[in-house]
């Protein structure tokens, strides 16, 4: 049950809560934005497949299908708007904590991969919507890209509702 907790919070917390926001551009913008969406397919393809509960099976599934579609959106819109991949700190910071905190989560099984995936989402969920809210679109000047950021929130308030309720039932 340890290794749960450590890998949920271990995750994502502290990308976001340490990463140096303050010169942002919308290049660096975006492509924290398809690092998310990627970090978010790849677990759920993990989940989709080795998740033991079909609840959780059929979250991951949802998480895949909206993440790729929301991933097709921002590449597009990167490539509309000529934005170069861009590194940041932050996009540096999600992809050590999906390279550390993904294998993992791989080498689960049965229920402690099931509340480590649904705790690990509930936390990045709120993470995220919290992110893009205070650090992102703050920093964002393209409108299109603003626009992208905004149309994120419904899906993701969406999946850390579905998530929240996973964990109750879960722990249960």
């Amino acid at each position: 049950m340890k290794n749960i907790s450590v890998f949920a919070a271990g995750l994502i917390a502290p990308a976001l809560a340490f990463a140096d926001f303050r010169e942002m551009d919308d290049a660096q913008i975006a492509q924290v934005v398809i690092t998310a969406h990627r970090m978010a397919i790849e677990t759920g393809l993990l989940a989709a497949t080795k998740s033991s509960n079909l609840e959780v099976r059929t979250f991951a599934q949802r998480k895949i299908s909206d993440h790729e579609a929301l991933n097709k959106r921002a590449t597009e819109l990167v490539d509309k708007l000529e934005l170069p991949p861009r590194d940041s700190t932050i996009n540096q910071e999600l992809r050590l904590d999906s390279e550390t905190g993904f294998p993992q989560l791989a080498v689960m099984d049965g229920t402690d991969f099931d509340k480590a995936y649904i705790d690990h989402n509930v936390i990045l969920n709120q993470h995220m919507l919290d992110t893009i809210d205070n650090r992102l679109m703050p920093r964002a000047s393209s409108e299109e890209l603003k626009a992208l950021l905004y149309n994120m929130f419904a899906p993701l308030s969406d999946h850390l509702e579905h998530a929240q309720q996973l964990q109750g039932s879960l722990n249960n």
